[in-house]
């Protein structure tokens, strides 16, 4: 690794453009959501392993005993831990001899300083990214199914897999596929909010994709409860969209439905696949706005720089490099790397409904 070709720029702009891109991905405008940034805590690792604490919080009433009586002794709450090391990421993009060449050009020809800085960190905001997508993807299709598992099809380097330990007794099947018009699905989902009512838990949201909030909508019931609630009269009840059900269910359950309708796309061998990392048919109940944490840790080459790599961290734990390589040919490259992955800790307050299985 040697110094950037374009010193002289990357001094004046790496800075200014990695914290401009991280200001533009957690941008609410910006079309592509992040809901783990919403959801999870940010949290330093000084030993480079994540853990995750779970305490069976239940409330029980305080006995009325006479007086200079003695109390009784009441159990403790169980607890249960799970950890693990913080895995890498990264990824690299390169500018190649013939777009280096370009760039010449148009320094040559006292191009625009616009121009140039367009040109030389294009890359920029695809690398620092590339580790929001991946992150995202984890957490999505961890908080679906319990489990975050990144296989080897879709990624080049290790496979990991990390079960957060949703608890057996959270965890439903429905009485019929909801794909079926005459399924109840809002039945389905009370025997949940009573068990959540139970465990002394109060449900906010229900995130569900956008096949199954459809499958939701078509449904008999649905159609039914979303007359009643607007005093429809008549034979042929419209199908209620999602701000409608959600009226509802806020008036009846106190709850709100959450679409999460995200692809993430992969690289690997230089050939593109699109995912949807929330597994199909997961609706999921939780009782407050932050369920883990983002936990993240110092990578080594933080600590031990390479002479001549120009570097600058972004958002705590991204770390953002320049630099150039000679072999085998002359390129300009932008990498990012993180040690970080985001946790589900909040697992005795997290309810999961899979309709795609009917529960015995």
């Amino acid at each position: 690794m040697e110094q950037s070709l374009f010193i002289q720029w990357v001094n004046k702009y790496f800075n200014k453009i990695t914290l401009s891109v991280v200001e533009k991905l957690n941008d609410t405008k910006n079309p592509l959501t992040y809901l783990h940034r919403r959801m999870l805590k940010k949290d330093f690792s000084v030993s480079g392993k994540w853990d995750s604490i779970s305490i069976a919080n239940t409330l029980v009433a305080a006995d009325v005993v006479a007086m200079d009586s003695s109390l009784p002794l009441k159990k403790r709450d169980s607890i249960s831990k799970a950890s693990g090391d913080i895995p890498k990421m990264g990824m690299e993009l390169n500018l190649n001899e013939k777009q280096l060449t370009d760039l010449d050009t148009i320094v040559a020809q006292n191009g625009t300083e616009s121009q140039i800085v367009a040109k030389l960190f294009a890359d920029t905001p695809k690398a620092i990214g590339g580790i929001y997508e991946r992150n995202e993807a984890m957490f999505l299709q961890g908080m679906s199914t319990g489990i975050t598992l990144v296989q080897d099809t879709e990624n080049v380097g290790t496979g990991v897999r990390i079960d957060f330990g949703y608890k057996t007794a959270n965890k439903f099947g429905v009485t019929t596929l909801w794909t079926d018009p005459n399924s109840t699905p809002f039945d389905d989902i009370k025997r949940v909010l009573d068990k959540a009512n139970l465990d002394g838990n109060k449900v906010i949201r229900v995130f569900l994709d956008s096949t199954t909030i459809d499958n939701v909508s078509k449904t008999t019931q649905a159609k039914q409860l979303y007359a009643f609630s607007v005093g429809f009269v008549g034979s042929n009840v419209p199908q209620p969209e999602l701000e409608q059900l959600n009226k509802l269910t806020t008036n009846r359950y106190g709850f709100v439905f959450e679409l999460v309708d995200r692809a993430v796309r992969y690289e690997k061998n230089g050939v593109q696949t699109v995912v949807k990392p929330w597994a199909e048919g997961a609706v999921v109940f939780t009782t407050s706005d932050q369920i883990g944490t983002l936990v993240y840790a110092r990578l080594a080459e933080q600590n031990h720089q390479v002479a001549g790599v120009t570097y600058n961290t972004v958002d705590d734990f991204i770390l953002v490099s320049k630099y150039r390589k000679t072999e085998p040919s002359l390129s300009e490259y932008t990498r990012s790397q993180a040690r970080v992955v985001p946790i589900i800790a909040n697992v005795d307050e997290i309810y999961l409904l899979d309709s795609t299985v009917i529960q015995a």
